[in-house]
């Protein structure tokens, strides 16, 4: 074994969105790609001699290609112990979970989130630091900054490792430990869940469920926490073996893409509790019996039932959601009397919230939830949680939301997602909205009159770095809402998210079809964004 020193020319376009570097396979493929940014990574670092880092991914197709040229080059960079996931395959949240507990300098999750995978999808790579969450910008624009200028990059010459057997291994001066990628996580579960409560309720047959893992990351998991530990019927756990492909699916947990599942829950014979995590299990979908809970509503029941549970017993620090997210956990907050902080989309805002002890919940309408056990949004957390709180109150899902919504009220929530927009087009969209935000407040659509109209900027509460340009709010007298703001998660073109919300405090007006009580809100958007008329689009990509 030797270690070499490769040369290499810059690629133009390794700047890292949201969650990290996300491109199409095939970029991946092209030579040096993945090398030149995982060593950007490495001379952002600095000295790793000695270190502890993470790896692992989600199983999509280039996983364990990826893993083995990362080990190779984390030998060279001077990388003194490697944890890697058996098989490669570590979810999101597992990952934050072996970074936190055995105090590793980061970690690399490959990871394309809800994209789908294959050949001819998707696949990315992300930074973890020490906090178990993903780097925050200053460190990733650095990272960008050095790929643009890399000449060079190190790589050990050495034979590919045995990534399906537990154990460890020294590749060059580095040491290479193979760990099961559940054990640490489901163990952590245990500390902040009633298991045995969990456990009796599904062996009494009160609590019954469906848990789809759509062919990805959280199926292992799942099987072993849900059918193994809980002792959920076999069979519980669907489509729960990961593929590079997703089995041809789309790994997004809603209500289009696990239509299977929607299925299952609006048939004649619905579990207890349904649910779906994504292509690297940190996002989650919840049902009821014929009920769809939205992330919005989930996050604030979640909040307001917190103490119930035995990991949050002593209540909650604060709360925060994402800017787009509804406002149904701000309500919940004010009521408790305590802070809820309004930050950009992206998980890694949270992680300074968190590490300050500034809250304990915090969550995004883009189906992710999480806490303070970890740095990133736990898909298949936020089900242990209502699994708990169902066995808990003894009462169904639908029975759960509607008790929330005449404490607090409802927040009527939609997204409308335009995918696949030419990005000049959705440019010309957001610079029109831009243009429109001075003359906006005060004017009246129907009953809709403009009470705030601005471009979303965040001030870090904790390190005051700010965030320009986050989103468009228009806000109206009568507590509703509409958000504008381009997505950073796709690989092809732009997605235009648009977001509706209205407040609804009457009892006898909560059981109104969503997209009917949001009609008129629907309807303004369109007249101010002209998506439809731009793009070329008859109707939204996914309505959720």
């Amino acid at each position: 074994m030797s270690v070499e020193i490769r040369s290499t020319k810059p690629f133009p376009d390794q700047k890292p969105g949201t969650s990290g570097l996300r491109k199409k396979v095939k970029a991946f493929l092209q030579e040096n790609y993945l090398e030149n940014f995982v060593q950007s990574v490495f001379d952002t670092l600095g000295d790793a001699g000695g270190a502890t880092l993470v790896l692992g991914g989600d199983g999509r197709y280039f996983n364990r290609q990826a893993i083995q040229v990362i080990l190779r080059m984390a030998a060279a960079n001077g990388v003194g112990r490697m944890l890697v996931g058996q098989g490669g395959l570590l979810s999101t949240p597992a990952a934050s979970c072996v970074i936190r507990k055995y105090k590793a300098l980061g970690g690399f999750v490959l990871s394309a989130s809800h994209n789908p995978g294959g050949p001819d999808e998707d696949f990315g790579i992300k930074f973890n630091v020490a906090n178990g969450g993903p780097a925050p910008e200053s460190f990733t624009n650095r990272v960008y900054e050095r790929s643009r200028a890399i000449d060079a990059y190190r790589i050990l010459t050495a034979p590919d490792l045995d990534l399906d057997t537990l154990g460890s291994c020294q590749v060059g001066g580095m040491t290479v430990e193979v760990i099961d990628p559940v054990a640490d996580y489901a163990e952590l579960m245990e500390h902040l869940f009633d298991f045995g409560l969990i456990r009796s309720g599904f062996r009494s047959g009160a609590l019954t469920l469906r848990f789809d893992a759509m062919h990805a990351i959280t199926g292992p998991y799942a099987k072993r926490i849900l059918e193994g530990t809980l002792s959920a019927a076999p069979g519980s756990v669907v489509n729960a073996v990961p593929l590079e492909d997703f089995g041809g699916g789309h790994p997004d947990p809603n209500l289009v893409h696990a239509h299977e599942l929607a299925a299952a829950m609006y048939s004649g014979r619905p579990p207890t509790l349904g649910a779906a995590s994504d292509g690297d299990g940190d996002r989650n979908m919840i049902m009821g019996a014929n009920c769809f809970v939205t992330p919005s509503d989930s996050l604030a029941i979640l909040a307001a039932n917190a103490h119930l549970v035995p990991g949050y017993k002593d209540g909650l620090r604060g709360v925060a959601r994402s800017m787009p997210t509804g406002r149904a956990v701000d309500r919940v907050a004010a009521a408790m009397g305590i802070e809820c902080y309004e930050t950009p989309t992206g998980w890694k805002f949270f992680g300074n919230l968190l590490d300050a002890r500034k809250i304990t919940l915090c969550g995004e309408e883009s189906f992710g939830t999480g806490s303070d056990h970890v740095r990133e949004k736990d898909g298949l957390w936020a089900v242990l949680f209502w699994l708990n709180l169902v066995a808990l109150r003894k009462q169904s899902v639908a029975a759960i939301v509607a008790d929330h919504w005449r404490r607090f009220g409802r927040d009527y929530y939609s997204r409308h997602d335009y995918e696949g927009i030419e990005v000049s087009v959705a440019e010309g969209i957001m610079a029109r909205l831009q243009d429109l935000l001075a003359e906006l407040p005060g004017r009246s659509f129907g009953e809709y009159r403009v009470a705030l109209a601005d471009d979303f900027r965040y001030v870090d509460p904790v390190d005051g770095s700010v965030s320009e340009h986050q989103g468009i709010r228009i806000g109206f007298e009568n507590s509703s809402r509409i958000v504008f703001r381009l997505s950073g998660t796709g690989t092809e073109g732009a997605t235009l998210r648009i977001y509706v919300e209205r407040y609804e405090r009457d009892p006898s007006q909560h059981d109104l079809p969503t997209q009917e009580a949001l009609a008129e809100l629907i309807s303004i958007a369109e007249e101010l964004c002209q998506v439809k008329q731009r793009a070329g689009m008859a109707q939204p990509s996914v309505i959720t």
